[in-house]
């Protein structure tokens, strides 16, 4: 018997291999589906400036935008915001890019804001945001160029052109917050939404 309890199919509205990894470690039944949204488009008329708002704007939308296709269903969706102070990175285009975040990055803390949001046939159930803080080490352009070519294009698929499960590990001297909330979806307090709606089995 599986953990899941609810009549109709748990949804993630995302294609994140960390995420959906994150979901079936819970032993959770879930199907993956695509939010198509012009996040940076609704980022831009929202107005918003504070990353953690941008953050659960963008779960919001991307749960919302899916429920309305599934109705019954519940629909997880969730979005992250690496911030220097109040300065907003995106995934870089390429290796140069990649290392221009690297540089900027490199001996100072910035924060990971990751968002989730649960939607039902179009409505917002549950939503919440967890903070990391992310210290990178001090790095030679030597040290850098060997980064980037170990990790090859990867880089270009997260924001900071890391992944902290995989190679992006060797650039950081100290870490605040939890795994889960690093890899892009808050899931203790996923979790204990799902229980107190008695949609899961533990």
């Amino acid at each position: 018997m599986g953990l899941w309890l609810g009549k109709s199919p748990l949804i993630l509205a995302s294609q994140s291999s960390a995420r959906k990894m994150l979901l079936s470690n819970a032993g959770l039944a879930f199907e993956a589906v695509t939010a198509d949204i012009d996040e940076r488009g609704i980022q831009a008329a929202s107005g918003l400036s504070n990353p953690r708002e941008i953050a659960l704007l963008l779960a919001r939308e991307k749960a919302k935008a899916v429920s309305v296709h599934r109705p019954g269903s519940h629909v997880i969706g969730a979005d992250q915001t690496l911030a220097l102070g109040m300065r907003l990175f995106n995934k870089p285009a390429g290796r140069p890019q990649a290392l221009a975040q690297l540089r900027d990055l490199a001996g100072k803390s910035h924060e990971l804001n990751s968002a989730v949001a649960v939607a039902r046939d179009g409505k917002v159930v549950f939503e919440d945001v967890a903070v990391a803080r992310m210290t990178m080490r001090q790095m030679s352009e030597a040290e850098l160029s060997a980064y980037l070519d170990a990790a090859g294009d990867a880089v270009t698929t997260s924001v900071g052109a890391y992944q902290l499960e995989g190679l992006g590990i060797h650039l950081f001297e100290r870490i605040e917050g939890d795994h889960f909330t690093i890899l892009g979806l808050p899931l203790l307090p996923l979790l204990a939404f799902l229980r107190s709606e008695r949609l899961v089995a533990v």
